[in-house]
């Protein structure tokens, strides 16, 4: 299993950077490699992946979130295995912190070099800095789910 943190500060208010972690079918937007994410149930969602020519579909459940605070999920099913946690911390009004924790099992031989090489903790830095400019370009979430887990 690997380990990898990553963070960011987004010029937006914690409720805003929040609100639009929330809106999964909108990762494709600024997540390099995910093609697809449905969100089945208010705390399942589907995902469909291309990473270096392979792709992958898993299900990934929602397993705490708690509203400007943090999202935890977990892989359940499918060809990825995967653990992790977003988390927001107000820097002051109009700034915030998004901090990604994300354990991974490498699948395969491929899946093993890519994770040895760095390339999940490069992936995970790149997917924060286009979430920094997606959400400070629009300057509003594009929806909310504020339920809490």
């Amino acid at each position: 299993m690997s380990h990898v943190e990553e963070s960011i500060i987004v010029d937006v208010p914690v409720t805003t950077a929040y609100n639009q972690w929330t809106q999964f079918e909108e990762f494709p937007n600024f997540m390099e490699g995910v093609e697809r994410v449905e969100q089945r149930t208010p705390t399942l969602t589907h995902w469909v992946t291309k990473v270096g020519g392979q792709q992958r579909e898993f299900d990934a459940q929602i397993t705490e979130q708690v509203p400007d605070q943090r999202v935890a999920w977990t892989t359940v099913e499918g060809e990825a295995q995967q653990a992790g946690v977003v988390s927001f911390r107000p820097q002051d009004a109009t700034h915030t912190e998004v901090k990604l924790e994300l354990d991974h099992d490498p699948q395969g031989i491929a899946d093993t070099v890519g994770d040895k090489l760095g390339f999940v903790k490069r992936q995970a830095k790149s997917d924060l800095k286009h979430f920094k400019a997606f959400i400070e370009h629009r300057g509003r979430a594009t929806g909310a789910w504020r339920g809490q887990v």
